[in-house]
């Protein structure tokens, strides 16, 4: 019974606190800058964290960690890699007898430390990077497409295809799961198109910037200048859509014409008001006469005179009827 219940207390205690007594060790670097996101196995890293073998540091999409080890040799992982500190083992002090990490993904820098060249080795899901005193940087893709970029020093890589050695500052092989490997030649802007990411080697197109010693190498084999021209070359212009537009009004109806008129007849002119004729002026009466005198009161009087003429012989008429009437017997009437 006491046995039965000992096992299940270790078995608990192993559940709860095996991976913490796998950390307990002593480390064997620790972090000396940190952007945005790393993680480790206990969670997120910051600068000065420890970091233990067997862990496994991720970054995220733009993060950026550098470390150091025991021995000095440094290592940049950039943005969203995967690496794990495989095997550690101490040789004294100041070097390591073994010191191998595993890129499953992602961008890297090395750096040689104090231990011998042998001591170190890098695997990749593409074949095995051999350091030989020597600065590097390397690229794991998503596939497993490895590329290795040497900075100084000399490397090697070596996979089912064979091993190739490069020895020149700027040298680049790119080997892929399946054993296919070239030769090195100088990296380009044809090795990113190899790799079909023109961020594969951030730290030397200058995508991303590193500090202290692994930032201290100047050279950046070319690729800084294609960053530069990438920024400086014109984007394409998104053809924008036309923005629909409620259609147009309909135009309002023509107002109506006025129907013709059939031209009116010409009204005669009314005519004129003739101004009343200027009556003659009097004739010029005759000098009078002597003889005449009594037709000339007749005359100067008018009516008398146009009675008389308007009369004629008339009024003679009645006047000899009168005589006849009254004066046939002579002046010898009655009164």
């Amino acid at each position: 019974m006491f046995r039965f219940c000992g096992a299940v207390a270790a078995g608990v205690f192993a559940a709860l606190f095996g991976p913490m007594t796998a950390f307990s060790a002593e480390p064997v670097g620790q972090a000396t800058l940190i952007r945005t996101e790393v993680s480790g196995e206990t969670g997120p890293l910051v600068v000065r964290s420890p970091v233990h073998r067997d862990e496994r540091i991720k970054t995220s999409s733009s993060g950026l960690g550098q470390f150091i080890f025991k021995d000095g040799t440094k290592l940049a992982v950039g943005a969203g890699s995967t690496v794990v500190i495989d095997k550690f083992v101490y040789d004294d002090s100041a070097s390591v007898k073994r010191l191998s990490i595993k890129a499953a993904k992602g961008t890297f820098r090395w750096i040689s430390g104090n231990s011998a060249s042998s001591a170190y080795s890098i695997v990749t899901p593409a074949g095995t990077i051999g350091v030989r005193g020597t600065a590097f940087d390397f690229y794991v893709g998503p596939n497993g497409t490895t590329a290795i970029v040497l900075l100084s020093g000399a490397a090697s890589f070596c996979g089912p295809g064979g091993c190739r050695q490069l020895r020149q500052q700027c040298d680049c092989v790119v080997a892929t799961r399946g054993g296919r490997m070239t030769d090195p030649s100088k990296v380009d802007r044809r090795t990113l198109q190899t790799l079909s990411n023109p961020r594969a080697l951030p730290f030397l197109s200058g995508d991303q910037q590193l500090s202290g010693v692994l930032g201290g190498i100047r050279t950046s084999c070319g690729l800084a200048s294609l960053r530069q021209d990438h920024q400086d070359r014109p984007q394409p212009q998104r053809q924008q859509q036309p923005t629909p537009q409620a259609p147009a009004p309909a135009p309002p109806p023509p107002a109506p014409q006025p129907t013709p008129q059939a031209p009116q007849a010409p009204q005669a002119p009314e005519p004129q008001q003739q101004p009343p004729d200027t009556p003659d002026p009097p004739d010029e009466p005759d000098k009078p006469d002597h003889h005449h005198h009594h037709h000339h009161d007749r005359d100067h009087h008018g009516r008398d005179h146009h009675d008389r003429d308007h009369r004629g012989h008339g009024g003679d008429d009645r006047d000899r009827d009168r005589g006849g009437r009254y004066g046939g017997g002579g002046r010898s009437g009655n009164y």
